[in-house]
Formats: C-alpha cells, sequence, structure tokens
C-alpha cells in the first residue's frame, strides 16, 4: 500500500458531500483535476475504488460508503480537538458557513455579516443563497436562514432582524393603463409578477385586515424565480409584484412604484438563524451567535 496522505481523506468526503469535484473544488478554491488526482492517489493507495464517476455525477461505491461512515465521525472528532485549541487564542478564527434565502441574506444577514466581520477579522464567512430547503448538516453548513414555522425541532434558533410584511407594488405607468385595485381579490384581473420556488410550487399571496384573511394565486404572463427580478419588472411596469418590504421602501419613497392595499398588509414572523442541537459548535461560531445575540431584536435585549 502506498503511503496514505490523511488531508486526501477530507477531500473525499468533500466531494461526495458537495456532489461531484467541481463543486468541490469551488469550495476549496482549487481546481477540479487537483481534486481529481488527488481522489485517484487515495484510491491507489487503498487499492479500491471509492467514487463512480460519470460525465453527469460522482457517487460513493459500497466501500466509499463504508469507508464514509466512519470517516466522518473521525474527521468531527479532528475538527473539535483543532477547534479546541483554537479557545485559547485571544481572538477566534475560522470559517462560519450560512445558508440563506435571498430576502434574509440581501436585507439582514450581509449587513450584520460585514459589521461582524469588522470585529472579528480572523474569521472567515461564506453565504450561499439559497430557496430551497435543505439539510445543513448533511451539505456543511454551520447555520441556516429560515421562517420559524420552517425548522425542525431538533434545531436551535435565534430571531434575525424585525418581522416582517409584504408590500404590493406597481409602478405609475402600469396603474395608468390597468387601474388600482382597491382589494385584494382585484388583483386577479391585473397582470400579476409570479414567483416560482426552487422546488416547482408557485407562491400565493396572503393578506389580512381586520381579522378577514384573503389568500389568492395570482395570474401573470411572467414568472420569475428571485425578488431582484421582480422589482426590476415592477420598475420596468411590466406588473404588479409581491415584494418584501425592505426590498421596495426606497423606491416608494421616491416615486418609482406605488404601493398598493396598505391596509391589507400580512405580519410574518421574523428570519431565524438556526443549527443543529447536537453537534459541536466552533470558535469561530460561538462568536458569531453571541454577536446576534447582541442586537436590539434578540429577546434577551428587549
Amino acid at each position: 500500500m502506498r503511503p496514505l496522505r490523511l488531508d486526501s481523506l477530507e477531500l473525499f468526503e468533500d466531494v461526495v458531500r458537495c456532489g461531484g469535484f467541481r463543486a468541490a473544488a469551488l469550495a476549496r478554491g482549487v481546481s477540479s483535476s487537483a481534486i481529481s488526482q488527488s481522489i485517484s492517489v487515495l484510491e491507489e493507495a487503498l487499492g479500491i475504488r471509492l467514487l463512480n464517476r460519470t460525465t453527469r455525477s460522482v457517487a460513493p461505491t459500497e466501500a466509499g460508503e463504508q469507508l464514509l461512515e466512519q470517516l466522518r465521525p473521525a474527521l468531527h472528532h479532528i475538527r473539535t480537538a483543532i477547534d479546541d485549541l483554537n479557545q485559547l487564542r485571544e481572538r477566534p478564527s475560522g470559517t462560519v458557513r450560512v445558508n440563506a434565502p435571498g430576502p434574509a441574506a440581501d436585507h439582514v444577514l450581509c449587513p450584520l455579516t460585514f459589521e461582524f466581520m469588522k470585529v472579528y477579522p480572523d474569521v472567515n464567512i461564506e453565504i450561499v443563497s439559497d430557496a430551497a430547503i435543505i439539510d445543513i448538516v448533511e451539505q456543511g453548513f454551520d447555520a441556516g436562514v429560515r421562517f420559524g414555522n420552517q425548522l425542525d425541532q431538533d434545531m436551535i434558533a435565534l430571531p434575525l432582524g424585525p418581522a416582517l410584511r409584504y408590500a404590493i407594488v406597481a409602478s405609475p405607468d402600469y396603474l395608468r393603463r390597468r387601474g388600482r385595485p382597491d382589494a385584494p381579490r382585484d388583483l386577479l384581473q391585473h397582470d400579476c409578477i409570479r414567483r416560482r420556488f426552487p422546488g416547482g410550487t408557485m407562491v400565493t399571496w396572503k393578506f389580512e385586515k381586520a381579522g378577514e384573511q384573503v389568500e389568492i394565486t395570482p395570474h401573470g404572463r411572467l414568472t420569475l424565480s428571485s425578488a431582484h427580478q421582480e422589482l426590476q419588472a415592477a420598475l420596468a411596469g411590466s406588473g404588479v409584484a409581491h415584494l418584501f418590504e425592505d426590498y421596495v421602501r426606497d423606491h416608494v419613497e421616491q416615486g418609482r412604484v406605488v404601493e398598493l392595499l396598505s391596509e391589507w398588509k400580512q405580519r410574518l414572523p421574523s428570519w431565524y438563524l438556526y443549527y443543529p442541537s447536537r453537534r459541536h459548535t466552533s470558535a469561530a461560531m460561538r462568536a458569531f451567535l453571541e454577536y446576534i445575540r447582541n442586537q436590539r431584536w434578540c429577546p434577551t435585549n428587549t
């Protein structure tokens, strides 16, 4: 057996977790060929194939699955031991990886992170914007951001920002052409800018006024997949948009779009940062969590 490099075992775990050489290489900031070569050397050293490779996917073999089953706890213990030494440093270091929907990343997580990094210059932050519901542990994230009602029971959650509300907006040009809706169901006669979730379902629009709740499935010629695209479409006069207030506040104040049905706004829970309750928390992650707890919106500070 050829000499075995322990770092190649971690590379192997990364390739399986990321779903391929390219994704693992992007996460590590190296070339795909370098990752592939390291795995080939590992397989040669072990004398057994660990991965089944096709042009479209990479998946562990039976031997690879067996190795991973024992490898993951071992790597976790190694990382924990290294991070325990990190506690002795005057300043926390390391990397915090967070998965968050675009709106949460744009308006809450990114501004908070920028300030956090000024206070903790040795901590690296990676934010991945993704609206899909994922297993953050399986995907290698330290934390995720979702609404409170989307969290699993074995997760610890911290409020991330104040309560949220949607705004219905359209450009002055669109309203001159199509008129202004007086009630939520009037929107069914308008050209609404629709949003499709990553899983394929369409976003419904919910309203509330004096205890009355209304939910509609909007109709329209344009279907998009991000809030930024919806805002661009509304500014261009393409229809009526349904967006978080944070996206449209400045544009409403400057008259680029007009807010509609403001008395029908439904109050939503805040975003929550969540992380596993049964997982070792690194020094960098602990510093990040403490920074969030010290924000004005956290219950401990109210």
